[in-house]
């Protein structure tokens, strides 16, 4: 029996995307090579290529103009090559400081170039994101940059800004609730949480707005030579790629982006209503911000905390510890997580309660 993998990246996967990539591992569409052995050039690789790129395109409604890039060093790379490639000389950027992964995004862009800050309330307890009328922007900034979902508060932005040039960090809520990219210039999201395993980043960048690249950045470093050579400059991770190929494939024959989105609303809102009836948990977001991808509480001790995940592990339910930095519970149900999990996890806590609390 397979777990319920509450894990917050690598998360968990659809059973369907994994039994396809178990059944064509050692012989991929009749070819006698696995896809992991093939070149990234070749005709078998270049078609999954191709239709994971188009799949994006029509989960996500991208308008022309933009470009789907496949890269590699997660989030964390792009956080250095957001302000590399789009902050100019004697320009600002802004930046919007919501939690942990914000605050990296932010260190990264000072050690480049001058970075504003329009909201900061990244330790603020219980959590949130900033709302739109509290930002302090720059005139004339290069960009502003916001983190859409932070993990380790259970922080959601459900109201975006808009912006000449906005800019998000999208990694784990990318593909789970509709948006519309057009109000965007770049995109980016690691993909161990919502696409695939980890090994890939997803961006997708306005063409225009790659140009503004200083001619000294490295090349390998410049999204236009990403853009020109359809992210095939070096070897691309092509198992990854498949991965999300598969997924990709799955979200659209489950509904796509809309029809997940009503399923992880469904699913947060149970799990919600549970923390918010009982005395004995505590939710850590404020309730207008809570993540629908990442569901975050405390109990009355930490020695009940380790109880609980204890119990909850020797049920089947695994990984509900919270990141190491914060401490309590952490349920991540992103889009692969089935709504009988949810109901296994209320269930326990239930049981949990009656006996603890």
């Amino acid at each position: 029996m397979r777990a319920y993998n509450f894990a917050a990246g690598p998360a968990i996967l659809p059973e369907e995307v994994l039994k396809q990539a178990q059944a064509e591992l050692l012989d991929y569409q009749g070819t006698g090579m696995s896809i992991m052995e093939m070149s990234h050039r070749g005709k078998e690789y270049s078609a999954v290529h191709a239709e994971t790129i188009a799949n994006i395109k029509q989960l996500l409604n991208i308008p022309e103009g933009y470009s789907v890039l496949f890269m590699t060093g997660g989030a964390s790379t792009q956080f250095a090559l957001i302000p590399m490639n789009l902050l100019g000389a004697g320009q600002t950027a802004d930046y919007t400081n919501s939690g942990a992964w914000a605050a990296k995004a932010i260190k990264e862009a000072k050690l480049l170039g001058s970075v504003n800050i329009a909201a900061d309330c990244g330790k603020e307890i219980p959590t949130r994101v900033p709302s739109v009328d509290e930002l302090k922007l720059t005139d004339g900034a290069a960009y502003l940059h916001i983190t859409s979902n932070e993990t380790i508060s259970g922080a959601q932005w459900k109201v975006f800004p808009e912006h000449e040039t906005l800019i998000a960090d999208m990694s784990s809520d990318i593909l789970s609730r509709e948006i519309d990219v057009s109000k965007f210039g770049l995109i980016y999201a690691g993909a161990q949480k919502n696409l695939g395993p980890a090994g890939i980043t997803l961006v997708i960048i306005k063409d225009e707005l790659a140009k503004r690249c200083p001619e000294t950045v490295p090349t390998i470093m410049k999204y236009t030579t990403h853009i020109e050579n359809n992210s095939l400059f070096n070897t691309v991770p092509t198992f990854p790629v498949y991965m999300l190929c598969l997924t990709t494939r799955w979200l659209l024959a489950n509904g796509g982006i809309a029809g997940m989105q009503q399923r992880n609303e469904e699913k947060a809102e149970k799990l919600y209503a549970i923390i918010d009836e009982s005395d004995f948990y505590t939710g850590t977001a404020v309730k207008e911000y809570r993540s629908n991808m990442n569901v975050t509480w405390r109990l009355p001790t930490e020695e009940l905390e380790a109880q609980f995940i204890a119990e909850a592990a020797a049920k089947n339910l695994k990984s509900l510890k919270g990141h190491r930095s914060v401490g309590g519970i952490r349920a991540s149900i992103y889009n692969a997580f089935p709504a009988e999990g949810v109901d296994a996890l209320i269930s326990f806590m239930k049981e949990f309660e009656a006996q603890n609390g």
